[in-house]
């Protein structure tokens, strides 16, 4: 099987809201994937965007939505983001009690299906969930805010999973949220993700698009052991 090619996700989480149509124009030739992160003040202690912004920007762009659900009660919901062209839906394994017939919902209403492992969640009770899954979102800070520092030592759950995919010979991508940057994302490459969300490195800098560049350029390195 081939490698896939390495994903870039800028998130929006850390672009302009006040611009958000302007912020994606300005990664759209460079990105892979648009990060949207949906949180609703109870899963996590936060509040940002949720269905109609995303039907409304899904006019404004050509980038595929690569939506991250920090919600309870996804299966109420999930199916809604990928109704409204959502290319990923990805959920929290925490906040659903059936992860796999909500990752068959999804791929019904045409969306791939992620599965997302929040900082404090051993990873090992959902590998065998993974035949079911296009996308395992493994995240590399605690799920609810931006800007926070980067944890090397949960790259072990990368590693894990890369292990698994491998074994099992799964079409899976292992996607990393949190600190990616341009200090980090070798170390996340290097153990096995080729997915990458990217908010404040991006949409912190002159020039975003340059920005998320430079990140592929980086993670490509590290995954050839360049």
């Amino acid at each position: 099987m081939t490698v896939p090619p390495l994903i870039v996700a800028p998130s929006i989480l850390a672009a302009d809201f006040a611009r958000l149509a302007d912020e994606v124009r300005a990664v759209e030739h460079a990105a892979d994937w648009l990060h949207v992160d949906v949180m609703d003040n109870h899963f996590v202690p936060n509040l940002t965007i949720g269905l109609p912004v995303v039907q409304s920007l899904r006019a404004a762009t050509q980038l595929p939505f690569d939506v991250h659900l920090m919600i309870e009660d996804p299966r109420r919901w999930a199916p809604g983001y990928a109704d409204a062209g959502a290319y990923n839906v990805t959920f929290h394994a925490e906040a659903c009690d059936d992860p796999v017939a909500l990752a068959k919902d999804l791929r019904s209403a045409g969306a791939k299906a992620g599965l997302a492992i929040d900082r404090d969640t051993p990873i090992e009770p959902y590998l065998e969930l993974l035949p079911s899954f296009d996308t395992l979102l493994i995240m590399t800070i605690k799920a609810g805010f931006g800007g926070q520092r980067f944890i090397p030592q949960l790259l072990d759950k990368v590693r894990t999973a890369r292990r698994h995919v491998a074994s099992g010979h799964l079409e899976l991508r292992i996607e990393v949220d949190g600190g990616i940057a341009a200090d980090t994302i070798e170390q996340a490459a290097a153990a096995g993700a080729d997915a990458f969300v990217a908010g404040t490195a991006v949409y912190g800098a002159d020039d975003p698009a340059e920005a998320v560049r430079r990140l592929r350029g980086l993670a490509e390195r590290a995954a050839t052991g360049a």
